[in-house]
């Protein structure tokens, strides 16, 4: 909308009219995902979702003159929907990482034990893994991982609650014609 690139807008039409076009837009563009996002997996649905909620957001932020408080309430739960959506997908980013750093440190420390081991590589003896460089980092990497999980549960449970609800459903212009989000 600043910079002027909006399509589908009405030319002689009013301001509130065209913003209830784009604010009408981007809630199905938020809604299409509903039926994706079901699916705990579907982390790129999860992702595209959050950042149609981001859109949303800024369009209701910027028509919040236009429609007064409910558009003010609409954003701040497009908000509250980007931010949850957003501590999911820093959960479903976070652990892989750490997995394959994990993976790294179990190299290292493989490669440190077959060079100690010399000539009897194949044939490592199992107190020789206390020799690891890395072996305390494993236990606290892992449990970080076993958090991240645990944490992105709890965010998923909560954000099938309160989708459930369609937490943008609210008239922005307290109009009862007006469009709802």
């Amino acid at each position: 909308m600043k910079a002027r690139k909006v399509k589908g807008l009405e030319p002689d039409g009013s301001l509130s009219e065209n913003a209830r076009r784009i604010i009408d837009v981007r809630a199905k563009e938020v809604h299409s995902f509903s039926r994706a996002v079901l699916d705990p997996r579907n982390v790129e649905a999860l992702h595209d979702m959050r950042i149609a909620a981001k859109r949303l957001r800024y369009v209701l932020e910027l028509t919040t003159p236009v429609f007064g408080k409910g558009a003010e309430k609409a954003a701040k739960r497009a908000k509250t929907l980007q931010d949850l959506l957003g501590e999911i997908h820093d959960c479903d980013v976070t652990v892989p990482r750490v997995e394959r750093h994990i993976a790294r440190l179990r190299l290292e420390d493989a490669a440190v034990l077959r060079e100690g081991a010399g000539a009897r590589a194949s044939d490592l003896d199992p107190e020789a893994a206390r020799e690891a460089p890395h072996r305390l980092r494993y236990r606290g990497l892992e449990a970080l991982i076993a958090y991240l999980r645990a944490r992105r549960e709890v965010l998923y449970s909560r954000f099938l609650r309160e989708w459930e609800g369609d937490p943008l459903a609210v008239r922005v212009d307290g109009n009862e014609e007006g469009p709802l989000v």
